[in-house]
């Protein structure tokens, strides 16, 4: 509950963010507002890190954070804050798809049932305006390129990184991709002028330091022990309820969530409840050999 209730709020953050600065800006400060504070735990937890591990945690910082930071930051210039989190919630319907792919995990017939209702809601949210209107929505595609890379981060840290903290995870990955948003912030930004000539950019700074702090290094570090702990679908479900705390702050913010929207969000929401309402688990082999034993016993 708490997972969902910062990471229902984040899109919000990121929309008030970006009334000042560039989609660029907003991702690069999230990201490095995040590493800041969990550098000093990553640093001592270096050596904990060995072999393969190095390339495995440089991916969950990309596919994780890197990459979605920026994926959701460019999104948001043209969507409300509640149908990107809607659109969040496709994060378990990819991960079912990257576990049975790369990782082979088995796939009932429930779940593909499921993800047919999910992409089917999908392609409501990509394709139909809130008028009712057909185009194709750019912006969307970016979000679902994010909860792609969001279902490989999952994936990679229940099969790769199973003995690691979730502190460990989080912070060194997000240390490993920091000097991307360093080189930004300490080159081409624009942030010091917008700081000395406007009081609503130390709002906005505040919202996305509120973002990279919470958002980001404490939301990260709750999934991550989430994935460990559970499997990683149960993980990702989280998003059932993370575009019901989008959506209400966008409204109490005057965002108008339209009917085909609110259709589309229904479609995903019940696609993934219909994917994991039963655990996958393959039918069992009859073991003559272990019957037998057992009688005799």
């Amino acid at each position: 509950m708490l997972l969902t209730l910062v990471w229902g709020s984040s899109f919000m953050l990121i929309k008030k963010g970006l009334i000042i600065y560039t989609p660029t800006e907003v991702a690069a400060l999230r990201l490095a507002s995040a590493a800041a504070v969990l550098a000093p735990f990553a640093l001592m937890r270096l050596n904990r890190i060995k072999g393969k591990q190095w390339w495995v945690l440089l991916s969950v910082g990309m596919t994780g954070s890197l990459l979605p930071a920026f994926l959701f930051a460019f999104a948001q210039t043209q969507l409300d804050s509640g149908l990107t989190g809607a659109l969040n919630a496709l994060t378990p319907l990819f991960t079912l798809i990257v576990g049975a792919l790369m990782f082979s995990q088995w796939v009932s017939r429930r779940t593909v049932i499921g993800l047919s209702i999910g992409f089917a809601g999908t392609v409501i949210l990509v394709t139909v305006q809130g008028n009712g209107d057909f185009s194709l929505n750019v912006y969307a595609l970016f979000i679902v390129i994010a909860t792609i890379c969001y279902a490989v981060n999952l994936n990679f840290i229940k099969n790769y990184l199973p003995n690691l903290s979730p502190v460990t995870i989080t912070g060194v990955s997000l240390l490993m991709v920091l000097p991307v948003a360093l080189l930004y912030l300490l080159g081409p930004s624009d942030i010091g002028a917008k700081l000395s000539g406007d009081v609503q950019a130390w709002w906005s700074l505040l919202a996305i330091l509120t973002l990279g702090m919470l958002g980001t290094a404490l939301a990260l570090i709750l999934f991550n022990h989430l994935v460990q702990i559970a499997s990683a679908i149960f993980a990702s479900s989280v998003t059932y309820l993370i575009p019901i705390v989008a959506v209400t702050l966008g409204m109490l913010d005057g965002e108008v969530v339209s009917l085909y929207q609110v259709a589309g969000m229904a479609l995903i929401l019940f696609g993934v409840w219909s994917a994991n309402r039963q655990p996958a688990v393959p039918p069992a082999h009859p073991n003559p050999v272990a019957d037998q034993a057992q009688d005799k016993h």
